[in-house]
């Protein structure tokens, strides 16, 4: 069932960055109908919208194998924990999806959700990366409220280990780039992925979010993918070198 739950993008070199994309595709298998319009399938609280495109540009362009989800968030979010009471969602943002209503968790946690943090625990075993991206996307406002405007360009988000994020901050804000250091949320509360696959085996990460507004074209994702791609590089070889 591995091609419904995730796919790959270029191979990962030993020891070297790769890119992961919790959020890749609003992509609703045909055995679900969640009672919600195309519209909203095309909304942020589907998928993050852009995150993708700056992914296959990273693996094909700039050599950063990743790896993407296949299915929406809104059929089960793989930036959840399994408890979490927002795994598989019956309200987000304001929106009901009631083809959620008494789902069965765990069979969707067998079907997509372990599935593919399985396949990301094999894959970061065997390349044994020096560096994690973990690519997500932002809206400009919340859609809730949208007198809520969220400046940042990029942010970068982190819960205990701040290693490659500081790094982060600090080029990207030297090229000029309306940066936010833990926004336009905290990873201290919402780094679910990372803290499982990254921090809990003391592997570097950047947890990026891109304000969607700017990678909705490709020329804006393949834009951001160059830029990140550059500072992903500045931030391993300071790794290396410092820490």
């Amino acid at each position: 069932m591995s091609e419904t739950v995730f796919r790959h993008i270029g191979e990962a070199r030993p020891g070297g960055i790769v890119a992961v994309c919790d959020h890749a595709s609003n992509r609703v298998p045909d055995e679900f109908e969640l009672g919600v319009s195309r519209e909203t399938l095309d909304k942020h609280v589907a998928w993050d919208i852009g995150a993708g495109g700056v992914c296959d540009r990273l693996a094909r362009r700039h050599g950063i194998a990743c790896l993407l989800s296949d299915v929406s968030r809104l059929v089960i979010d793989m930036h959840r924990e399994e408890d979490h009471d927002k795994l598989i969602p019956i309200n987000t943002d304001g929106i009901l999806v009631p083809g959620n209503i008494g789902a069965n968790r765990e069979a969707r946690l067998d079907a997509y959700h372990r599935p593919y943090h399985a396949e990301m625990e094999r894959w970061f075993d065997e390349a044994q990366p020096g560096l994690i991206l973990s690519i997500h996307s932002f809206t400009p406002e919340l859609e809730s409220d949208p007198s809520q405007e969220r400046p940042w360009e990029i942010g970068l988000l982190y819960n205990e280990d701040d290693r490659a994020a500081k790094h982060a901050i600090r080029l990207f804000g030297e090229l000029g780039v309306t940066v936010g250091d833990n926004e336009p949320y905290s990873g201290k509360l919402l780094n679910a992925t990372m803290n499982r696959h990254a921090e809990a085996h003391g592997r570097p990460y950047c947890a990026i979010e891109i304000r969607n507004d700017l990678i909705a074209t490709e020329t804006g994702q393949a834009r951001w993918a160059a830029i990140i791609a550059d500072v992903a590089g500045r931030v391993k070889l300071a790794l290396d070198t410092f820490d």
